[in-house]
C-alpha cells in the first residue's frame, strides 16, 4: 500500500508525471478513436451492406434490397429508437456535437465529465452516423478522448487544473487519431479547449496527440485521411481571389451556425413527446432529406473528395452545400449525436470548389483548378465556423501534405475569420453556450483580495507518521473532514490520512500497525495562495477542504473549506 500511495503521490505533485499522464490519455484515446471508427463501419454495414454509403448515390441497401432505395426513410428511424433511450437515461450531455460541453466542463466544472459519457457518446454517435446521421465523427472522438482523459484525473484524485489539461490531452488526441494530424490536434486543444498556450500545457497535449497518432496509425495504416489533389499557385494575382474566397466562405461559415441553431430552435418548438423519442420520430423527416439527396448519408468524405477532383457541376455542389448545411442541422436538432467539424468542412469544400469553378472560368490562365480552391475552401470555413485560425492552417496542412499551401491558405483563413467576426460575435461551438446563459469570453467574477491564511479555520489536531492505527481510527471517526493531516516528528507536515484507507487497512489481515503506509501526499494550500486558486484547488474535494501550509509549504497552519470561504465571502 505504501508503494502505491508515492506512485499517486507522484501522479498527482509532480511535474514530470504530466510525461506518463499525457501518453495513457493518448493511448486510451487512439484505442478509443481506433474502436469508434470499426464501430461506425460496423453500424453502416447493418443498415446499407456498404462501408461508406455516401458516394454511392441513390441505390438499394445490400442488406434488405427488396426495400428498394426506400430502406433510407427507415434507417434514421430505426438507430434513433436504439440511441434515443439510451442516450436519454445514461448520459444526456452525449447528444449532439460534443465539443461545447468539453468546453463548459473544462470553464465552468473543473474539466469533470462523467465517465459514462466515454461508451456511450461512442454507441449513439456510430449508430447515428451508420443509420444516415449527417455529422461528424470528429466531435464524438473529441468528447470521447476528453472524458477519457477527464475519468483518469478524476480516479487518481488530481487537482483542477491537472483534470482540465488532461481533458484537453483527449481532445487534442481525439483530433490526431481521427484525421492523422498530430500537429492540428495540439492547436485544437489549445485554441478552443483550453483557450491558452502555456508552455507546459502545450508539452503536455503534444505528447498525448503524438501518442494517439501512433496508436492509429499502428492500427489503420499509414494511408492519408482523405485523398486530395496536389496543389500550386499559378499567378500571385491569384492571392486577391483566395483573399476574396476566405470573405465569401466566412460568410458561409457564419450562415451555416446561424441554420443550426434555427433549425434546432423550430424542432425544439415543434417535438412535444418525450427526449427519448424524438431521434426516431424526427428521423422520418431525416429519412426523407436521404431519399432526396443520399450524399447527406453519414459523415460525407466521399463525396467531398469527389468534389474537389471536380466531379460535379457548379449547380451541384450549391446542392451540396445547402443539402449538408440542413441535413447536419436537422440531424442534431432531432437529438441526434454527432460533430459539426467534419461537415464544416464538407461546406466549405462544396464553396469553395463552386467559387473556384467561376473563378477558373472567368481566368483560365492564371488560376489553378476549382479543387484547388475546394482546398482552401475547407480551412476558411473551419476558420469562419469556429474561430479558430491556427487549427485551420495547420490542419489543411496536414491533410495535403503541400508546403505551397500555406501562403494562400493563411490569405483565406484570415479574411474568413475576420469576416466571421465582424458578422457574429459567436463561434459554432460557444453559440450553444451561449444560448444557455454561458459565454466564455465574460471576464471572470472579481474576488475579494483575501489569501488562504485570511481565510483558514483551526486545523485538526494532527496526528504523527508513527500514530498507531487505533489512534487514527478514534481520531478520525471524531473529525467532520473525513481526512487529518499528518505530521513528521519534527512538526513537519508529512501529507494526509482519510478514514476510508484507514477502514480499509484495519480489515485487512495484514494491518499495518501506524498510518506511515497510509499517509497520502495531498496537494496542500499554500498560506499565500489567492481566492480563485483555493476554489480551483478544492474542486472535487466535497466537504473535506484541504490543509494550509506556510508559504515554504513545510509546516501546517490551518485548515480551508468552502463553509469557510463562503463565510468571509459573504457575512
Amino acid at each position: 500500500m505504501a508503494s502505491r500511495n508515492v506512485v499517486v503521490g507522484w501522479l498527482r505533485d509532480s511535474p514530470s508525471a504530466l510525461v506518463a499522464l499525457a501518453v495513457a490519455v493518448g493511448a486510451v484515446t487512439g484505442l478509443g478513436a481506433v474502436g469508434f471508427r470499426f464501430l461506425i463501419t460496423f453500424f453502416t454495414r447493418v443498415f446499407t451492406g456498404y462501408d461508406d454509403y455516401s458516394g454511392l448515390g441513390r441505390i438499394p441497401s445490400a442488406q434488405w434490397p427488396a426495400l428498394g432505395v426506400w430502406f433510407l426513410l427507415l434507417t434514421p428511424v430505426i438507430a434513433g429508437a436504439i440511441y434515443g433511450p439510451i442516450v436519454h437515461k445514461f448520459a444526456p450531455e452525449a447528444r449532439g456535437h460534443g465539443v461545447p460541453e468539453v468546453m463548459y466542463a473544462v470553464s465552468h466544472k473543473g474539466g469533470r465529465i462523467a465517465p459514462q459519457v466515454t461508451l456511450v457518446k461512442a454507441l449513439a454517435s456510430a449508430l447515428c452516423i451508420g443509420g444516415g446521421g449527417s455529422v461528424g465523427r470528429e466531435g464524438p472522438i473529441v468528447q470521447i478522448g476528453s472524458a477519457a482523459g477527464s475519468t483518469i484525473a478524476q480516479i487518481l484524485r488530481l487537482d483542477t487544473p491537472r483534470v482540465r489539461l488532461l481533458v484537453a490531452c483527449g481532445a487534442a488526441a481525439g483530433i490526431s487519431a481521427t484525421f492523422n494530424a498530430p500537429l492540428a490536434g495540439p492547436f485544437f486543444a489549445m485554441e478552443l479547449i483550453l483557450r491558452d498556450f502555456a508552455a507546459q500545457s502545450f508539452g503536455a497535449v503534444v505528447l498525448s496527440s503524438v501518442t494517439a497518432d501512433v496508436v492509429g496509425r499502428a492500427m489503420l495504416g499509414n494511408q492519408p485521411f482523405l485523398s486530395l489533389p496536389s496543389f500550386a499557385v499559378h499567378n500571385v494575382a491569384e492571392y486577391i481571389l483566395y483573399a476574396a474566397l476566405g470573405v465569401a466562405v466566412g460568410v458561409v461559415g457564419v450562415a451555416f451556425s446561424k441554420i443550426l441553431y434555427r433549425v434546432e430552435d423550430l424542432c425544439d418548438w415543434l417535438w412535444r413527446g418525450p427526449e427519448w423519442a424524438r431521434p426516431a420520430v424526427g428521423g422520418l423527416l431525416l429519412g426523407g432529406v436521404l431519399l432526396a439527396l443520399p450524399q447527406m448519408y453519414g459523415v460525407g468524405y466521399p463525396v467531398l473528395e469527389n468534389a474537389v477532383e471536380g466531379r460535379y457541376v457548379i449547380g451541384m455542389l450549391l446542392l451540396l452545400m445547402v443539402g449538408k448545411m440542413f441535413a447536419t442541422s436537422l440531424t442534431i436538432g432531432i437529438g441526434g449525436s454527432g460533430g459539426v467539424f467534419a461537415p464544416t468542412l464538407f461546406v466549405g469544400a462544396m464553396a469553395g470548389t463552386a467559387f473556384g469553378t467561376v473563378a477558373h472560368g472567368l481566368f483560365p490562365t492564371i488560376t489553378e483548378t476549382a479543387g484547388a480552391y475546394g482546398l482552401i475552401g475547407m480551412g476558411a470555413a473551419l476558420a469562419g465556423a469556429t474561430r479558430a485560425p491556427i487549427t485551420a492552417v495547420v490542419i489543411l496542412f496536414e491533410l495535403t501534405g503541400e508546403y505551397s499551401i500555406i501562403l494562400p491558405l493563411m490569405a483565406a483563413v484570415v479574411m474568413a475569420a475576420g469576416t466571421a467576426h465582424l458578422l457574429s460575435k459567436d463561434t459554432i461551438y460557444t453559440a450553444k453556450l451561449w444560448r444557455r446563459g454561458v459565454d466564455l469570453d465574460k471576464p471572470p467574477v472579481e474576488l475579494p483580495d483575501l489569501n488562504a491564511a485570511d481565510l483558514a479555520v483551526p486545523a485538526p489536531e494532527p496526528l504523527t507518521v508513527d500514530s498507531s492505527m487505533t489512534a487514527a481510527a478514534k481520531a478520525l471517526s471524531q473529525t467532520t473532514f473525513g481526512m487529518l493531516p499528518v505530521v513528521t516528528k519534527d512538526g513537519h507536515y508529512a501529507g494526509c490520512v482519510t478514514a476510508q484507507d484507514v477502514a480499509e487497512a484495519l480489515d485487512e489481515t495484514d494491518a499495518p500497525s501506524t498510518v506511515s503506509d497510509l499517509v497520502k501526499p495531498v496537494a496542500a494550500i499554500a498560506s499565500d495562495a489567492d481566492v480563485r486558486r483555493i476554489l480551483d484547488a478544492l474542486k472535487g474535494r466535497g466537504g473535506s477542504g484541504l490543509p494550509v501550509l506556510n508559504p515554504d509549504r513545510t509546516f501546517l497552519v490551518g485548515w480551508v473549506t468552502y463553509e469557510a470561504v463562503l463565510a468571509r465571502l459573504h457575512p
